[in-house]
């Protein structure tokens, strides 16, 4: 059994993880600003996680095992967060993205055309860290989301109060309704009503995981393994846009239907023009086992499609 706290833990894949480390009898705490409830059992402090005095009063003398920090978007947020954790945690585990990859949000080693990222792509130790940008404008934050979390990573890497993880998540799917941003929600309803989805004419491959699998995946990082640095989580398996409509279609039993847009344009969720699939070698010899996409995928469009054929109640 080990004291976990996990910052944010209110939906989707948070929720499930705090769930899951519950009912393996760890010891949990639950901070967020008051959005929703945890389970019964689980302590729940109300606070903002930006608020450096109000965090470190919240949590007055605990101390914890492993953080979980599943709403870190900025370095000062991760400045904020080492700073009162220091002490108060052992090991920290921060939920990074498959973004702080992309190409098109910074300049990155090139490497070679299809050929999956690895974690060194992007060192946070070495990643320069700008504290005097506009990071408490939302609008910004949002903008610069995969250079915010290059620079949380960042802040963390080099901090030293804690042994410090970033799980870097591939694209996540499934959950029906729980799956807030619909993204396969819009391939579900345009195919459904025949229209058209934008794609890059040399759409590039992705990757995805299934919000369950990256439950258990930090519910791994956090208790039942010792690495530090970044580690990738995505399922096994590439696919591109016309991959991932074909999925869709065969749910609905409508063909999709295709629209090139031209370079520079704007295409639907999951159409890229550039490579940085990742590779997940490093936490498979750390000993996590992975499903292969086409394992999961029908059944995720599936929930999709009946959440969204289901009426609001």
């Amino acid at each position: 059994m080990q004291r976990i706290c996990v910052i944010g833990g209110s939906r989707y894949f948070g929720k499930l993880l705090v769930e899951r480390l519950q009912s393996a009898g760890h010891r949990v705490t639950v901070i967020n600003r008051g959005s929703a409830r945890p389970p019964v059992g689980v302590e729940h402090l109300v606070v903002d996680r930006d608020d450096e005095a109000a965090l470190g009063a919240a949590l007055g003398s605990r101390s914890f095992d492993v953080v979980v920090d599943q709403v870190c978007y900025t370095p000062v947020q991760a400045a904020i967060a080492a700073r009162v954790f220091a002490g108060r945690a052992r090991r920290y585990v921060m939920t990074s993205t498959i973004e702080v990859y992309d190409p098109a949000t910074a300049a990155l080693p090139a490497v070679p055309a299809g050929t999956p990222v690895p974690e060194e792509n992007v060192d946070p130790s070495a990643w320069p860290v700008a504290m005097d940008l506009p990071w408490h404008d939302e609008a910004y934050v949002e903008a610069h989301y995969a250079e915010g979390k290059r620079q949380a990573e960042a802040v963390f890497s080099r901090d030293g109060s804690f042994a410090f993880v970033s799980v870097r998540s591939a694209h996540v799917l499934g959950g029906g309704a729980e799956e807030f941003t619909g993204r396969l929600a819009h391939y579900t309803e345009r195919i459904r009503r025949g229209e058209e989805i934008a794609v890059h004419a040399n759409a590039r491959p992705t990757v995805f995981i299934h919000y369950q699998e990256l439950a258990d995946l930090l519910r791994w990082a956090s208790t039942a393994a010792d690495f530090t640095g970044p580690v990738n989580a995505c399922s096994d398996g590439l696919l591109d846009v016309r991959e991932l409509a074909a999925a869709v279609a065969a749910q609905t039993g409508r063909e999709p239907v295709h629209r090139t847009v031209a370079e520079g344009g704007t295409a639907s969720p999951f159409s890229f023009d550039r490579d940085y699939a990742m590779s997940n070698t490093r936490a498979k010899r750390l000993g996590f086992a992975f499903s292969h996409v086409t394992d999961w995928l029908p059944g995720a469009v599936a929930e999709t499609v009946s959440a969204s054929a289901t009426p609001a109640t």
